[in-house]
């Protein structure tokens, strides 16, 4: 089973999120800051990460950086999202170890197609 870690300190976004990748048959766990997702990675070792930029307590370019100091081996592949988009912005979430970028407002069709591509499989597969 696909499991997807939404991490995202706003619970509207975080909600449609879920409601939309579980439609498509991903396993959902999300996490509202940087400290749960990295707790939340450890726990459950997700398939992929979806991780805002900006939150608060910890963002999730240090949310990143920490997930790959302890996951070095696993290696789970994260999609950086941001809705401020800045220049500067996809290169800073690269340098942390996010694979992917996405602004916001979420596309999902793109979006699906960046995960099945970053984790080369189908949902439920």
């Amino acid at each position: 089973m696909t499991t997807i870690l939404i991490v995202d300190d706003h619970d509207d976004i975080r909600d449609m999120m879920t409601r939309q990748l579980q439609k498509r048959g991903y396993t959902v766990v999300t996490a509202s800051n940087g400290l749960e997702a990295v707790l939340q990675t450890a726990q459950t070792a997700p398939s992929l990460i979806l991780m805002d930029i900006n939150m608060p307590e910890l963002d999730g370019i240090e949310a990143t950086m920490q997930i790959r100091a302890a996951d070095a081996e696993m290696r789970i592949p994260v999609i950086a999202l941001t809705a401020y988009a800045l220049p500067g912005d996809e290169a800073r979430a690269t340098a942390a170890g996010c694979d992917a970028f996405h602004p916001k407002p979420v596309e999902m069709d793109k979006l699906v197609t960046q995960i099945t591509t970053l984790i080369g499989e189908e949902p439920g597969s």
